[in-house]
């Protein structure tokens, strides 16, 4: 697995090993945000029993990591809108890491899954339709996203590869990168700063999903590849609220009201994402569970259990 070190991957990479998977999680600890949450994460791949390795897809070896793999979650990437790193390593991180790894993982002969993790900013500025939409992309992330799932995809059409995408809609939870929403705002209601607010952002529409129902899908799209082979499956939540609805949740959660210090708006930023899982439903009987309200319950106490006090953010 790779990404193992990030926000979803770690979750994802905890779950399998606990279905008695026996997980090789692979990250390059990248410094796109603090480095103590990142080791915090990789201490918990270990106490699972996951074996750890450090390697940057685009340049190191990767064939031990993949020998007598049997399936592959591939969750690197560079993440964020394009503000917050240069195009070059969007490009490095999202497309090289994916070609190579796809080059390395043609040479695995026990290979029988390679689900690639992509992401509903493929869609552009509104993600409401189903898998056949336009792509119409937005920002370097979302560009380098649907590249490097094209890769993807081409490698499973001319090679057989035993290949999916699966595109995930605005994740929260647990271990969240802290430039999301959702830790910022928690951060600045526990400890009574200002909240950065990007002006109109407060109206825009989200599929927020909890972290364990992504990572239910991605299980489910495993025990299910066969059903899965050559297809684009929206994971996400049907259910869509407001930025303003979920930032009120949160002040409810903390007790707080928000102090805001409105930002300009942000280039690339999606209006609305509400995601169409028709698809998901039929193939892998998709069902997320858990409610905004609980998801974010989850976040707030992981946040004073973890966080507040312990780790500069």
């Amino acid at each position: 697995m790779t990404g193992a070190a990030g926000f979803i991957g770690s979750h994802l990479a905890e779950r399998l090993a606990g279905k008695g998977h026996d997980v090789r999680a692979v990250d390059c600890l990248t410094d796109n945000y603090s480095y103590v949450l990142k080791e915090m994460n990789v201490r918990a791949l270990r106490d699972a029993g996951c074996a750890f390795f450090r390697r940057d897809l685009a340049q190191d070896t990767l064939l031990d990591v993949l020998e007598d793999v049997e399936a592959i979650f591939h969750l690197a990437a560079q993440p964020g809108l394009s503000a917050t790193a240069p195009f070059e390593s969007y490009v490095h991180n999202n497309i090289l890491a994916t070609q190579c790894l796809l080059q390395a993982a043609g040479q695995v002969s026990a290979l029988q899954a390679f689900i690639y993790i992509s992401t509903s900013s493929v869609y552009g500025a509104r993600a409401t339709g189903d898998e056949k939409a336009e792509p119409r992309p937005i920002s370097y992330y979302g560009v380098t996203k649907l590249a490097a799932e094209q890769l993807v995809m081409a490698a499973s059409r001319e090679y057989g590869l035993p290949a999916c995408s699966l595109r995930l809609f605005s994740v929260y939870g647990p271990r969240e990168r802290p430039e999301k929403l959702y830790p910022r705002l928690i951060g600045c209601l526990l400890e009574e700063r200002e909240f950065p607010l990007f002006e109109g952002s407060e109206g825009h529409y989200r599929s927020y999903t909890f972290v364990d129902d992504i990572v239910a899908g991605m299980q489910a799209v495993l025990e299910n590849m066969s059903r899965c082979r050559g297809e684009i499956l929206n994971i996400g939540s049907e259910t869509a609220i407001t930025t303003g609805e979920g930032m009120r949740i949160v002040e409810d959660l903390v007790g707080r009201k928000t102090r805001i210090m409105l930002q300009p708006p942000r280039e690339g930023d999606q209006m609305e994402t509400r995601a169409n899982i028709e698809k998901a439903r039929r193939v892998i009987g998709y069902k997320p569970t858990t409610s905004v309200r609980e998801g974010l319950a989850r976040e707030v106490a992981w946040y004073r259990e973890e966080i507040l006090g312990k780790v500069y953010l």
